[in-house]
């Protein structure tokens, strides 16, 4: 193999000259996909320092030079021209595997009829016996059912979305013939956490030549894309999706006349019931406009397919097979169940994963599933009211996998309703105790998960429990179904089909965790759920297919960690990283570490002593004094929801809030992320009024904005210039060691086992499994260096993330408070690491540390002084 050519220094794509640390960035980011195949890079690059565009103009051209070189590549070699998919396959398998698809197809379609009709016979011609009198149940029937040998024959169609609307017949396959495009490829993947990082990232694309060479598709989630208002007015994105799909079951058929080659006939038309996917002339047009325009954020989609009367959703879907550039959220790309059905293959292509600083953690939450004992009721009654009213026309594959449900979930009922000897209402299992202990070893899960998926057992149960719903209680309160009747009853059973599949992971990838009911409490409250531990197993399955993956974030050391719960089998030497500082000077940041208030007394926020009147007024005395001498607009972080209310109605109370109000107006960041928007553009408007008026010493001089750690703002929000001139965090976030799901993570990154729970099917892992669960610090203290630094580690990226929000670009300035005295500290009481130790550089290295709160209040008056002349 010729070795790679030299990393590439110069980047045409780049709308003005570039400074040195984004040359360097472009640069490595090259060289790193340069090396593939099965390249794995990490580039962290601090907030405001370009890191989009960067990434965008590095990973594109690199995209286009390969693809220029490829016909060399190729030269004399057809296959690898065409991508080398089959070079490890040999050439009697690539000849022969095209043919038993075609005769499977053949057979299929002509035994699949016979049995509907036979079903359909059964149903029409025993109405006295099974199906009453009442017409119109035959929907709710379903097709014969037959487990042994039926292996095989639908997953060709796993990745691809069943077109509706249009003609049936050969017209229908003419049409699908007509949009099978060539796929392009090597092609780049986009990922980001939220959807205005993927806005974000599509704005800064249009400002490069790309936008215009390369064919750009973005996707998103239905409940962003969907425009059939009777969808969309449903709300949540579960009645969205469910509703969406309902629709797509629901085809309706009619016969045509047809006549060519002096033939006349009948052919049957098939048209979906969502009114925006019927005609695929639409969707055709929906294509060549997205074309026209080039790069597309969702907004953009969505207004498209409004025009032209189509949805956009799944016209997107049908774009990404030819786009060269496929900009997607977390859940497309890094759930395998996601990629299989938009179609997505990532062979031989990039993937590029922004805000990859939690990754893992991210990536373990799209595999957990949970199912409450409301949902399991709800599912367990429709399955009965179904399996009564249909059993003698039922078949017996379907007799008997609906009675297996009905079995499993009368199990997990029991489970959570039985809480005897005194038990701890929440416990932790492993799968196969879990089995064991309900004695449901015995059944096979993994073809029940292959009935639910083929049979479309949970539509027709959930339809007919609907039907009895309105039956019972009538037409007239519409939302009052919505909520009781299909919608939640499909996602009560799509919640235990996804708990049932996480059953077929290994015994070790996870957790089950069982809520039980507690007496005197809500009995809605319990559940099962399964916590995946093992993020490397799932991620492989996006690293073994891609030719490069890269990691990008602003803050994502510690490193090791990264490697361990991702690509433990890779050595440190074998990923590519790279980290540079901020491009602001240094005297455009002032970090501080607060350690005491305005009357000496030293800030505690620790758990314990957080919520002291004491502390809280100190705090409160503290903010009075610096809305005085900070302009514009202050950012304060609390470590919760409840944290934050404690403390703003003590203030409120105590008259803090109104002494604080004659200097800034105060907002608080509301739980639901609906209200964000509104409440981020008050606090704006509110920061530029008083800039436009000028200000005296006594008047407003801008806003304070009360936000919480791990909420939206602190996560994907930008406040800069006057929108946030001064970030303070309050306390050290430190997650609760009471949360059971984040002890069984340490646990398992730590390798922890305690002296009565050995990893096998003994009497003692019985009593600590369903007895007792050990306190949260004593898993701490006995789980070793690496399950106590990812505890730390949790902490100070959020910390990272919150203060980062603050200096956007170049010219911007802004003071980072650090408020507690723990940030001054060298190391912990118990052993940890000194927090500020885990800061980013660009940070650590201008930390100050503020003894008392005249030096903290002399250093904020000289920055904003001095900057304000800058500037």
């Amino acid at each position: 193999m010729p070795p790679p050519p030299p990393p590439r220094q110069d980047f045409p794509a780049f709308p003005f000259a570039p400074y040195p640390i984004q040359s360097e960035f472009m640069s490595f980011l090259y060289s790193a996909l340069s090396s593939g195949p099965r390249a794995l890079a990490l580039l962290e690059s601090p907030t405001g320092t370009g890191k989009t565009l960067s990434i965008i103009c590095s990973a594109l051209q690199w995209l286009l030079d390969h693809r220029d070189a490829a016909p060399e590549r190729a030269n004399g070699s057809g296959p690898a021209a065409a991508g080398g998919e089959d070079d490890d396959e040999p050439d009697w398998m690539r000849d022969f595997t095209p043919l038993p698809p075609k005769k499977g197809v053949r057979k299929k379609s002509e035994t699949h009829p016979r049995r509907r009709q036979g079903t359909r016979k059964v149903g029409g011609s025993e109405k006295s016996e099974g199906t009453g009198e009442n017409d119109g149940e035959e929907e709710f029937l379903l097709d014969e059912y037959e487990s042994d040998g039926e292996e095989g024959t639908r997953p060709h169609a796993a990745g691809k979305r069943p077109h509706c609307g249009g003609g049936g017949g050969s017209s229908s396959s003419e049409s699908e013939d007509e949009e099978e495009e060539e796929e392009a490829t090597p092609k780049v993947y986009f990922t980001s956490r939220t959807h205005s990082q993927l806005s974000q990232f599509v704005r800064e694309l249009k400002r490069t030549d790309f936008s215009g060479k390369l064919r750009t598709v973005c996707l998103g989630s239905r409940k962003s894309l969907c425009i059939n208002m009777d969808v969309q007015k449903l709300g949540s994105a579960n009645r969205i999706n469910e509703r969406c799909l309902e629709l797509q079951k629901n085809k309706k058929s009619s016969k045509i006349k047809v006549e060519g080659d002096n033939k006349k006939g009948h052919r049957t038309k098939t048209s979906c019931g969502c009114p925006m996917l019927r005609n695929r002339s639409l969707q055709k047009q929906f294509r060549s406009e997205v074309s026209d325009h080039g790069a597309l954020d969702i907004e953009d989609l969505a207004q498209i397919g409004r025009k032209v009367g189509t949805c956009p959703y799944y016209g997107a879907r049908d774009m990404v097979r030819s786009a060269d550039l496929v900009v997607l959220p977390y859940q497309s790309l890094l759930l395998k169940s996601a990629r299989e059905s938009l179609g997505l293959n990532l062979k031989n292509s990039v993937v590029i994963i922004d805000e990859a600083h939690n990754l893992a953690d991210s990536l373990t939450s799209m595999y957990n599933s949970k199912v409450t004992s409301s949902q399991l009721r709800a599912v367990l009654s429709h399955l009965e009211a179904y399996l009564n009213r249909f059993q003698n026309v039922l078949g017996a594959g379907n007799r008997r996998y609906i009675q297996t449900l009905t079995v499993l979930t009368r199990s997990f009922l029991r489970c959570l309703i039985s809480n005897e000897d005194c038990s701890s209402a929440v416990t932790s299992l492993t799968i196969n105790k879990f089995l064991f202990s309900l004695d449901i070893d015995n059944i096979n899960i993994v073809k029940l998960c292959q009935y639910l998926k083929e049979s479309n057992i949970i539509h027709k149960v959930s339809g007919y429990a609907n039907k009895l719903f309105f039956t019972e209680n009538g037409a007239g309160d519409l939302n009052h179904g919505q909520q009781h009747g299909e919608g939640s009853s499909i996602t009560s059973f799509q919640a235990l089909a996804d708990f049932l599949r996480s059953l077929l992971y290994c015994n070790d990838d996870g957790r089950i965790i069982v809520a039980r009911h507690k007496p005197g409490g809500h009995s809605e409250d319990a559940y099962i759920k399964f916590v995946m531990l093992c993020a490397e197993k799932t991620f492989s399955e996006v690293t073994d297919d891609a030719h490069a993956v890269i990691m990008a974030g602003g803050t994502l050391q510690p490193i090791e960690e990264t490697r361990l719960r991702l690509f433990p089998g890779l050595l440190p030497s074998d990923i590519k990283f790279f980290s540079c500082n901020h491009i602001v000077p240094p005297e455009s940041i002032l970090p501080i570490a607060v350690t005491c208030g305005p009357s000496g007394k030293k800030f505690d926020f620790s758990h314990s002593s957080r919520s002291s009147p004491t502390m809280i007024e100190e705090l409160g005395r503290f903010l009075c004094n610096i809305v005085t001498i900070v302009p514009e607009g202050i950012v304060m972080f609390f470590s919760s929801y409840d944290y934050e209310k404690q403390v703003y109605d003590a203030w409120m109370a105590s008259g803090t809030i109104s002494k604080i109000s004659k200097k800034k107006h105060v907002f608080r960041e509301p739980r639901s992320s609906v209200d964000v928007e509104m409440i981020l553009n008050k606090y704006k408007e509110a920061i530029q009024s008083c800039c436009s008026k000028g200000s005296g010493d006594t008047s407003v001089n801008g806003a304070l904005l009360m936000a919480v750690v791990g909420g939206k703002i602190s996560e994907g929000i930008n406040f800069s210039d006057g929108m946030g001139r001064c970030v303070v965090m309050v306390g050290l976030p430190y997650p609760s060691p009471d949360d059971m799901e984040l002890m069984e993570t340490i646990k398992h990154i730590g390798n922890y086992s305690s002296t009565s729970s050995v990893a096998g099917d003994d009497e003692s892992l019985s009593r600590d499994d369903e007895c007792k669960v050990e306190p949260g610090f004593g898993i701490l203290r006995k789980s070793g260096k690496s399950g106590q630094e990812y505890y730390e580690n949790l902490c100070m990226k959020a910390v990272n993330q919150c203060i980062g929000r603050a200096i956007r670009h170049v010219n911007d300035y802004a003071a980072m408070l650090l408020v507690d005295s723990r940030y001054s500290h060298t190391s912990s009481g118990r052993g940890f690491s000194c927090p500020v130790e885990k800061l980013p550089q660009w940070i650590k290295t201008r930390l100050t540390c503020g003894q008392n709160y005249g030096e903290v209040h002399r250093l904020l008056l000289q920055f904003f002084k001095i900057n304000k002349q800058i500037h």
